[in-house]
């Protein structure tokens, strides 16, 4: 069923980078599941210039395999996969066994109804205390950005349409943080956008993921895409605080200096109107681009 020349109905897609001991093992739960889902498909496994034998694994486990030539990117690879997908819906998951195949029901059955499912991590998920705790301040965050609850903001396992997805290729960071841009960009860009409950198992091998270095990228890439998506609500909060800054600091030195209200506060208060304004300015790009995308 998951070899044709038709277009597949599910395309699924998983990055891998040096995963041989476990891809062929998630290549082969992945085929049990969608066999008795009964829809046709592909699985196509994304090696990003793995230095083991991910590719061979994959591809004898009956995965399509697409290879870089050297590593680009978890993003990177998963970007190759949509171009590649022949499939009318999209799921992405990780290779390294934390995902389980048997929970790829729950987010097809979602897509029925809404344009992307996304599996959120439960407290009984085996992953670490600091993660979970970071976690929780990118969530809390992103539902300020969203104007929604956002359960998971991380999950790289989650189902949507393909239609969607490609018009979000060209936003998609190369690096690990692309299912917070895709999270983002979905709310954002006014689609559907359903959480279910999963459970991870604990990865196989050693992550790929360094706290510090990506975590600071990570942190970034979320500024980045507030400011794409929602600027004010980054540019408010900051004009507010500066303006606040400089009459308090004025007012201060009136009231208890006994001196001229001063161009410090002169200044904090100019620069606080200045920010407004090109808070103003990027939120009527940011609206100009959704219409666009809208008549695309």
């Amino acid at each position: 069923m998951h070899e044709n020349s038709k277009p597949s109905e599910i395309s699924v897609i998983i990055p891998a980078f040096n995963e041989g001991e476990i891809i062929g093992s998630v290549v082969r739960r992945v085929r049990e599941v969608l066999d008795a889902y009964g829809q046709t498909y592909e699985i196509l496994v994304i090696d990003d210039g793995s230095s083991d034998q991910t590719a061979a694994e994959a591809e004898s486990a009956g995965a399509i395999v697409y290879a870089h030539p050297y590593k680009i990117g978890n993003g990177a690879a998963v970007k190759s996969g949509i171009r590649q997908a022949r499939g009318t819906i999209l799921v992405m998951m990780d290779g390294d066994g934390q995902h389980r195949p048997e929970d790829l029901p729950k987010l097809l059955q979602g897509l029925e109804t809404y344009d992307m499912v996304v599996g959120a991590r439960t407290g009984k998920s085996k992953t670490s205390l600091h993660r979970n705790f970071a976690n929780m301040l990118y969530n809390a965050f992103a539902g300020y950005v969203c104007g929604r609850r956002i359960h998971d903001l991380t999950s790289g396992f989650r189902a949507i349409k393909a239609s969607i997805a490609r018009n979000l290729l060209p936003l998609l960071p190369n690096t690990f943080s692309y299912p917070t841009t895709m999270t983002l960009a979905v709310v954002r860009s006014g689609y559907s956008l359903l959480y279910v409950h999963i459970e991870t198992e604990k990865r196989i091998g050693k992550s790929k993921i360094k706290l510090l270095s990506d975590g600071t990228r990570f942190l970034l890439v979320l500024f980045k895409i507030a400011t794409l998506y929602s600027p004010m609500k980054i540019f408010l909060p900051v004009s507010v605080s500066t303006f606040l800054l400089g009459l308090g600091y004025g007012l201060f030195k009136i009231f208890f200096m006994d001196s001229r209200y001063g161009p410090t506060s002169a200044m904090l208060i100019t620069v606080s109107i200045l920010m407004f304004l090109i808070g103003l300015v990027s939120e009527q790009v940011a609206q100009l681009r959704f219409d666009r995308n809208n008549r695309d």
